[in-house]
C-alpha cells in the first residue's frame, strides 16, 4: 500500500498517491527559519528538506550564544511519509499555513531544546522562479516563498532557559520546492560546464517596525543578474507590497575574504524615487550548521535508517575566508522615497568563481585592500 498521511490532503498534483515522485532526482522541498534578538548577538536557525526520489528526510537547528555556534544534525530513510516532518531531534509543524509555524527541538545529551512559533508580520512574498541551465542540464529550477515574521516560545541550552518574545525576536523564514542538486554529485561530468564554477547569491530579509523589505540576487561572471528582485511589504493589514522596478546591490567586501563589510541596496519604484538600504554586519553564522555544505550531513545525503549529529565551534575559531556560506546578522539603515527607518535583517552570501563587478577572476581569489 502506498497511502500515507500526505493523501488525506489536498495537495496531490498527479494522479499518483503523493509517495510517488516524479523523474527528476534532485527533486526538493524545504523549511528553512532564522531568528535573532533585536539587541543581544544570539541567533537560532534551522532547516528540514524532503527528497522524496532518493526518499530522505533530513534536518537541522543552529544557535548562536556567546559567541559559539551550536549545531543539532539529523538524518533519516522517509520510507515515502513526507507528512512525519520530525528528524531525530528536530520537528517541524504547519499550525496555520503561511502564517504560523512551530519549530521543536530535544537533544538531551547536548543539553539542548527549544519549542519556538514562528508568526508571520507580513504576507508571505512568492519569489521569481527561478531556472538555471548548464548547457543541456537544468542545474536549478525552483520556486520560493519568503515571510518575514516574530518568534515567541523558549530555548533551553545547557541548564539555562531563554524566554522568546515577539517584541525581541524577529527572524524570516522561506519555503522552497523544485530542482537544486541534492546528495551523491552526478558521476557522470557535464561536458558543458565550466573549468571553473561560478555563483553569485545574495539574499536580503529585513524587518522594520512598520513593514519589511526583500531583496535577492543572482549574478553571472559578467555582474549581470539572471534572478533578482526587490519588494517592499507593509505589516498584515497595513497596505499592499510593492514590486520595484530596478533593484541593485555594492558590496564592500572585508579584504582577504569574500563577506560583505558593508552593503548598499538600491530600491526604484515604479512610481518613482529611490530608497537606500544600508546593512552593516555585526558577526556571522555559518550555514553549514544546518546542512549547506556541510562535509556529513549535507542535503539529501543517505545516512540510513537514522542518524543524528552535534557538533559545536567559536565563531572567532572559524576559517572566514574559506566558509564561503554565511548569513551576516546586520544592523540596517533605510533612507530616501519610503522614509526613513532603522531595522535588523540578514545578509546571505554565497560567492564562488569569477565576478566582474567584484574584481574577482577565479575560483577564490580574495577581495584586496583598498
Amino acid at each position: 500500500m502506498t497511502l500515507t498521511w500526505g493523501d488525506d490532503y489536498p495537495i496531490h498534483q498527479t494522479p499518483e498517491p503523493v509517495a510517488y515522485t516524479g523523474a527528476a532526482r534532485n527533486f526538493y522541498d524545504r523549511y528553512f527559519f532564522n531568528g535573532y534578538h533585536l539587541n543581544e548577538d544570539v541567533f537560532f536557525a534551522a532547516a528540514l528538506g524532503v527528497y522524496p526520489y532518493v526518499n530522505v528526510m533530513d534536518a537541522a537547528f543552529s544557535f548562536i550564544r556567546d559567541g559559539v555556534q551550536h549545531n543539532v544534525l539529523g538524518s533519516k530513510s522517509m520510507h515515502l511519509e513526507r507528512m512525519d516532518t520530525r528528524v531525530g531531534h528536530v520537528g517541524i509543524e504547519v499550525v496555520e499555513p503561511l502564517q504560523k509555524l512551530r519549530l521543536t527541538v530535544d537533544d538531551k545529551d547536548n543539553r539542548l531544546a527549544a519549542d519556538l512559533l514562528f508568526t508571520g508580520r507580513a504576507p508571505a512574498q512568492e519569489e521569481p522562479r527561478f531556472t538555471r541551465r548548464i548547457g543541456s542540464q537544468l542545474m536549478m529550477d525552483y520556486t520560493r516563498l519568503t515571510q518575514n515574521g516574530s518568534w515567541t516560545g523558549w530555548i533551553e541550552h545547557k541548564g539555562s532557559r531563554i524566554e522568546v518574545d515577539s517584541t525581541n525576536w524577529l527572524g524570516t523564514r522561506d519555503r522552497s520546492w523544485g530542482i537544486r542538486n541534492i546528495g551523491a554529485a552526478d558521476p557522470q561530468p557535464n561536458p558543458e560546464a565550466p573549468a571553473s564554477p561560478q555563483f553569485y547569491w545574495l539574499w536580503a530579509p529585513i524587518n522594520w517596525g512598520d513593514c519589511v523589505t526583500l531583496y535577492h540576487l543572482n549574478d553571472d561572471a559578467h555582474g549581470q543578474p539572471w534572478n533578482t528582485s526587490g519588494v517592499y511589504v507593509p505589516l498584515t493589514g497595513a497596505g499592499e507590497s510593492e514590486e520595484m522596478v530596478t533593484v541593485a546591490s555594492d558590496i564592500e567586501f572585508i579584504p582577504g575574504t569574500r563577506h560583505a563589510r558593508r552593503a548598499e541596496l538600491r530600491f526604484e519604484r515604479h512610481a518613482g524615487g529611490v530608497a537606500e538600504i544600508t546593512m552593516t554586519p555585526r558577526y556571522h553564522w555559518y550555514m553549514q550548521g544546518v546542512g549547506y555544505g556541510h562535509p556529513e550531513f549535507s542535503h539529501g545525503s543517505y545516512h540510513g535508517e537514522l542518524e543524528t549529529g552535534y557538533e559545536e565551534y567559536a565563531l572567532a575559531g572559524v576559517d572566514d575566508a574559506m566558509t564561503l556560506h554565511i548569513q551576516a546578522i546586520c544592523d540596517v539603515e533605510m533612507r530616501g522615497d519610503l522614509g526613513e527607518r532603522s531595522g535588523r535583517g540578514v545578509l546571505e552570501q554565497l560567492i564562488i568563481g569569477p565576478h566582474e563587478p567584484s574584481g574577482f577572476k577565479e575560483l577564490l581569489d580574495m577581495a584586496a585592500s583598498p
